[in-house]
């Protein structure tokens, strides 16, 4: 049997939950409103899970005019996007770039929430990717992260209670080309596209948050530093860039075109 492509995940807030797709057109950014928005400390610094384990629980959806944010407890939050607001400096990981303030009410309404002072941007502007030749939003460095259903499958068979691959936040999931096979391959086509895999993705405290309930454990991480520590960090799934660009679909044929 051919390998498929099984998922398709999109995240329009940075660090909140994910946008399950049936397809969807590949852009050079990456999937469609792929981290446009992100929540943003006084300074610029960008807020995650990592700093607030909660924002796991944000469910946000953006259909390109309209942004909708569910959250426990809250009444979901509705906002027209706004692309002619103060443009501030804001950083990724020390990545200097830029993004358009969303307003007052936008800003009370996450600041609120996770009790922090915060404002939400959109991204505007232009954003090279340090490998690679590609281009990204807000992501933390690349518009893509593919993983093998089989690296999660082998990862889960050394773990007391398996994990969902929602812990691990990929844009793209491959079924069927082996365990970890997506570290030897430069060159994946799927379906009418081509993406190349640049990076190695090193993991954070953000794969050990339950992405339903917000808390926290030790796993996987304490796992995958036994097995999976390359060049110093825990490595799992790889970061891509697209080369061919065109339609995704769940149940497109996944080849690899050129090893590593």
């Amino acid at each position: 049997m051919p390998a498929t492509l099984t998922e398709l995940n999109a995240y329009p807030l940075k660090s909140g939950g994910g946008t399950a797709l049936r397809t969807a057109e590949l852009t050079a950014r990456g999937l469609p409103y792929d981290r446009e928005f992100m929540l943003v400390a006084p300074s610029g610094r960008f807020l995650s899970q990592r700093d607030f384990a909660g924002m796991a629980l944000l469910r946000p959806t953006y259909d390109g005019e309209v942004l909708t944010v569910g959250a426990p407890g809250a009444s979901p939050f509705v906002h027209k996007a706004v692309d002619d607001g103060e443009v501030l400096d804001v950083t990724v990981h020390r990545h200097e770039m830029q993004g358009v303030d969303q307003g007052d009410e936008a800003a009370g309404w996450f600041s609120a929430l996770l009790d922090a002072d915060c404002r939400l941007v959109r991204f505007t502007g232009h954003r090279p990717t340090t490998r690679g030749g590609g281009e990204a939003m807000f992501a933390d460095g690349y518009p893509l992260l593919v993983i093998s259903a089989e690296s999660l499958a082998d990862l889960n068979s050394r773990l007391d209670a398996p994990l969902p691959m929602n812990r691990f936040r990929p844009s793209l999931v491959v079924e069927g080309l082996g365990a970890y096979a997506e570290d030897s391959v430069r060159l994946l086509r799927v379906g009418g596209t081509v993406i190349e895999m640049v990076k190695a993705c090193a993991r954070c405290v953000i794969t050990t948050t339950d992405q339903e309930t917000g808390e926290r454990g030790r796993e996987p991480l304490r796992t995958l530093a036994s097995y999976r520590t390359i060049d110093r960090g825990i490595r799992f799934g790889q970061n891509a860039v697209p080369r061919t660009l065109g339609t995704l679909t769940v149940g497109d044929e996944v080849e690899i075109l050129e090893t590593a």
